[in-house]
């Protein structure tokens, strides 16, 4: 099979995944450039959040800022395909497994990392297995674990050995956590094998990158610096991009939309996605722990009036699991949880909570979560529950108040997998279990998931598990949230990716500037 066409399921479980040649490979990013890519340009990127604990390392990433710096400076064994949203070859020229359990891999021969040291066996199975040291504090931990060993096999080849069968092993080697580092590093310090090296990183200000003039794919990047930075407030973000200050921004307003539209230098680029801002409520916490609690709470949410008021209908609604309507493996059969004071005052009746005063946390670091929590204060006055709103400031919110407090606000990207998005957030053992939900039936069923490999019965049991967290996860999701960024128009090559912002966070390598 060649580099350029999706890994399909019946190449995973037959002869192997074969690259065929280097030339083939820019298949990985955008198929439709729409015009002649220039080289030459530097442009300012502003975000909408940053922190302290920004990071170098793929393992710790943990915003949009971190997984663009990471696209930016690393590659992947595979990467995702924009048109089809299927993962491709990328550091690995061939991926096979005859019954995926057992993975070989044979890596790219030749390519180099930013210092000149050149790519082996060793610093793929060093990026690997390193997730499953505690020290590490990986991110994707959890997902670590169905890595039973990862060894080399010759200077080029490498073999993972699962847990368990799972046929998404290519769309995970494809996250951004994931991304290969050279062998050894405690501390990754940028230097990787991707598009930009590193210039300047000073967390929680900018980080800078310069073109890297050896990179293994033949003529990207076209632009020659990028510099990251964030404006957390979304007006002086508009403001920045319309006096020319910067050159793109993610996370615009939809309120903000029809502005940047009337500024014919400026161009909005809207992306449905399964991105959502989430309620978070404590399962180790009262009253969040009660179920009667979480029910009431779900019902005093007006997803119509949040989707009209907070996203002018950019959003779709949701329904408190995280597959979206679009994405393969929604269950439409899930009953739609609707807003209603009756339902919720029987439940705050049933469980004797009239009178509970409680604080909600709420930054602009949640898309939308300060106007939410008043939504909720508003409505839950009316069924006898007295919510205070404590807005905190954006910077340190995810460090500092998220899964903190017994209702916080959360923030989900778009995952690729219903597997990936319900190990990551939702799986008993997961790091990111906002809630600190369990379920054993759903822990069993995730698993099961994996190895199947009837279309079927993968359809039906991804559909059990949304309806068991509608049904029992204390975690609201009114609305999938469309991506909204905007751009200078002298960017070219610019393209809705439903993965993220940015075209999911890897615009830097495939645009270009054009004066």
């Amino acid at each position: 099979m060649t580099e350029g066409a999706p890994l399909n399921r019946r190449s995973l479980l037959g002869a192997g995944i074969a690259g065929a040649g280097l030339l083939a490979l820019p298949g990985c990013g955008p198929s439709r450039s729409g015009g002649r890519p220039l080289h030459g340009g530097m442009i300012r990127v502003a975000t909408q959040i940053t922190s302290t604990s920004d990071t170098l390392d793929p393992a710790k990433g943990a915003m949009a800022t971190d997984y663009m710096r990471h696209f930016m400076l690393y590659n992947g064994l595979t990467c995702i395909d924009d048109d089809t949203m299927s993962p491709k070859l990328s550091l690995a020229k061939e991926l096979a497994s005859a019954d995926r359990v057992t993975w070989h891999v044979d890596l790219r021969r030749g390519i180099r990392f930013h210092d000149g040291a050149e790519l082996t066996s060793a610093d793929v199975v060093y990026s690997l297995m390193r997730h499953k040291d505690p020290a590490v504090a990986s991110k994707i931990g959890t997902i670590a674990k169905q890595l039973a060993e990862v060894t080399t096999d010759g200077r080029y080849g490498v073999v993972i050995r699962l847990v368990a069968a799972n046929a998404d092993l290519p769309t995970i080697l494809a996250q951004s956590h994931f991304l290969i580092i050279k062998a050894g590093q405690e501390k990754p310090d940028g230097t990787g094998t991707g598009p930009f090296r590193l210039v300047e990183f000073s967390p929680g200000v900018r980080t800078i990158f310069d073109k890297n003039r050896e990179y293994w794919v033949p003529g990207r990047p076209y632009l020659e610096r990028v510099e990251l930075f964030a404006i957390p407030d979304e007006v002086s973000r508009v403001n920045a991009l319309l006096s020319g200050d910067v050159h793109a921004i993610n996370a615009l307003s939809p309120h903000s939309t029809r502005r940047v539209e009337s500024n014919r230098d400026c161009a909005v680029v809207v992306t449905p996605s399964a991105l959502y801002t989430d309620l978070i409520m404590r399962q180790d916490a009262l009253p969040t722990g009660n179920p009667d609690f979480v029910q009431a709470v779900k019902h005093l949410l007006d997803r119509q009036l949040i989707n009209r008021a907070l996203y002018r209908n950019f959003g779709t609604i949701a329904n408190d699991q995280p597959i979206a309507p679009f994405q393969p493996y929604y269950n439409p059969n899930v009953p739609q949880t609707h807003f209603d004071l009756d339902k919720a005052r029987w439940h705050v009746k049933r469980a004797g909570l009239q009178g509970v005063r409680l604080p909600i946390y709420a930054s602009t670091a949640a898309n939308g979560s300060v106007d939410m929590a008043s939504i909720l204060q508003e409505h839950g006055a009316g069924v006898g529950l007295n919510f205070a709103v404590n807005r905190v400031p954006a910077d340190g919110y995810w460090s500092t108040h998220w899964m903190r407090h017994p209702m916080t606000f959360g923030a989900c990207n778009p995952r690729p997998t219903a597997d990936l998005i319900f190990s990551l957030f939702y799986d008993s053992k997961a790091t990111m279990n906002e809630s600190g939900w369990k379920n054993d039936r759903f822990d069993r069923l995730l698993i099961e998931a994996r190895g199947a490999t009837d279309e079927a019965l993968r359809t039906e049991i991804y559909g059990e598990m949304q309806q068991i967290v509608h049904d029992k996860c204390p975690v609201a999701i009114p609305v999938f949230i469309s991506l909204i960024d905007a751009y200078d128009r002298r960017i070219k090559g610019v393209r809705p990716v439903p993965l993220g912002g940015f075209m999911g966070y890897r615009f830097a390598e495939y645009v270009w500037w054009e004066d």
